[in-house]
């Protein structure tokens, strides 16, 4: 079974409560990738990973509320979030999405999907290297792989970032997808003010759904300035400051 864990939880540290925020008159935007991923043709289940803590009560409520199976885990240790839940539901290979990115696209998650499925691979992305957008990042791993970095990962990035040890060892068979041009340095993730403004702006431009890659850019060709809403945020903003955790476990040790 194929199953796509969706990790949210409200206390984020940049923009807090970003998932609860409506990001059209209707839907948050939890709900939006909710019912992106939804489109999927290859997904068998989807399931909410939320915390244990008393404030991510209401990413249970709009689970339910969206037919949506949930698990609770550790709010740090994101790793084994998704180990306890993959286990729990029986998954044999793991979608991973992140809740702050409203226009996941399911075509590409299904391209991912299907790569994976080619070949005996243990983890296959379209972020290494990265050719799409920041914000359309899909992940999919075998439930082996999983359990053997949930077993091996000691760094606290490697245990917040759930795949960081693959891409830090060479032991894994990778495979990789790349969009047939380069739009890396594009921005459709939600972690700051302006990347909220840039993406209400982008979802009440078009009526279309899902939402796809090619309806986004349709829109930037004929209103690129609308890039410039949130152009200058450093992509890597997160990983940067687990690096830094990582040198202060490294000298604990």
């Amino acid at each position: 079974m194929i199953g796509c864990i969706i990790q949210a939880r409200v206390n984020s540290t940049r923009l807090p409560k970003k998932v609860l925020k409506n990001i059209d008159d209707k839907n948050t935007v939890l709900e939006y990738v909710i019912n992106q991923v939804k489109y999927s043709k290859k997904i068998d289940r989807i399931v909410i990973a939320t915390t244990t803590t008393k404030d991510d009560d209401i990413i249970t409520i709009i689970a339910k509320k969206n037919d949506c199976d949930y698990f609770r885990g550790s709010e740090k240790d994101v790793l084994d979030r998704y180990y306890y839940c993959a286990k729990k539901f029986n998954f044999d290979s793991i979608v991973r999405i992140t809740s702050d990115c409203p226009l996941i696209d399911p075509q590409v998650i299904d391209n991912v999907i299907e790569k994976f499925e080619s070949k005996n691979y243990d983890y296959v992305t379209n972020t290494f290297p990265r050719t799409f957008p920041k914000g359309l990042d899909v992940e999919i791993f075998s439930f082996t792989t999983l359990e053997q970095i949930w077993r091996e990962a000691k760094l606290p990035s490697e245990r917040e970032h759930v795949t960081q040890f693959i891409l830090n060892h060479n032991e894994f068979k990778i495979g990789n997808i790349e969009y047939k041009d380069n739009l890396s340095n594009l921005r459709w993730t939600l972690d700051q003010k302006e990347d909220f403004e840039f993406l209400s702006n982008i979802i009440k431009k078009i009526q279309t759904r899902p939402i796809l890659i090619n309806h986004v850019l349709k829109i930037l060709s004929d209103e690129p300035e609308l890039s410039k809403i949130n152009a200058g945020i450093d992509p890597n903003e997160g990983i940067k400051k687990s690096k830094k955790e990582d040198t202060d476990f490294l000298k604990k040790e």
